[in-house]
């Protein structure tokens, strides 16, 4: 019986100058002290990472993440409830979420959104679509009223979530993050004027479809994540993902668009400081 090969240590792509990360889990990744943050920071301006956004799925990891924005200068925060929490919604997260967005190290409401992919795979552990929509429609409210980019997390929610954005007040910028949606969807998002973040997974082999939807978003519609530690890129997938990692992404999302790899990082730094304002 042959023996299965090891998958690769992941490493740094070759240095990028000018790369950022979108949207990535320093807390997850156990960066969580000064010291582990900077390490983590560190590693990645090694492989040419100006900026990160570290991102809460729920108040705890918010608050990590707006604490890791305020020890290190290359780091801001998102802070939200992850759409399956969304029943942790109650006024104490509301109050603290407010508190939150006003701080001048957080750029962004997120991640919030629908995802009805846990609905039909964990029903007793995630919230419902009821209890996900009236949190989505608050933390949009919150957005508008901070002024702060709207950070959306999708999984097989696409129909509801443009229904409520459809109606819902409309922040000044919309990013959907991980974008994982069929290319019809992504022409509707980027004619709404919606950002499309790209993570480790449009690198997979059988996403055709989302290059070709990183190949369509016009310049200052276009991000690139990590979204660590998950969605590591090829050919390191099944590892745990950092952002250090982040230059393999970019290189396959520039050859999808037919560009230097140093001009899509320009141009996504570019972008990275408009919609997340610093």
């Amino acid at each position: 019986m042959s023996k299965k090969k090891p998958r690769p240590t992941p490493v740094p792509a070759a240095r990028i100058a000018g790369l950022v990360d979108a949207h990535t889990h320093l807390a997850s990744a156990k960066a969580r002290t000064k010291d582990e943050v900077d390490a983590m920071v560190n590693s990645a301006v090694e492989a040419g990472v100006e900026r990160i956004c570290t991102v809460g799925d729920g108040l705890d990891e918010a608050e990590l993440a707006l604490e890791a924005a305020h020890m290190n200068d290359r780091v801001f925060a998102a802070c939200a409830i992850h759409p399956t929490r969304a029943g942790e919604l109650d006024e104490t997260a509301r109050k603290r979420l407010t508190e939150m967005a006003a701080d001048e190290r957080c750029v962004a409401v997120g991640e919030t959104g629908i995802d009805t992919y846990w609905i039909k795979h964990d029903p007793d552990g995630t919230a419902s679509l009821d209890v996900q929509e009236e949190a989505f429609r608050w933390h949009i409210q919150l957005a508008v009223d901070s002024g702060k980019a709207l950070m959306i997390h999708n999984r097989e929610g696409d129909a509801d979530m443009m229904r409520i954005l459809a109606d819902a007040p409309r922040p000044e910028h919309v990013m959907l993050h991980c974008f994982s949606s069929p290319i019809d969807f992504a022409r509707e998002a980027i004619d709404r004027g919606y950002v499309l973040s790209f993570a480790g997974n449009v690198t997979f082999k059988r996403n055709d479809q989302l290059r070709e939807a990183a190949r369509i978003a016009p310049a200052g519609q276009l991000l690139i994540e990590t979204d660590a530690p998950y969605m590591t890129p090829e050919p390191f997938r099944g590892a745990r993902n950092e952002p250090s990692l982040i230059g393999h992404t970019a290189k396959v999302v520039a050859e999808a668009r037919g560009v230097p790899v140093e001009e899509l990082a320009a141009e996504v730094n570019e972008t990275f400081r408009r919609i997340f304002g610093v």
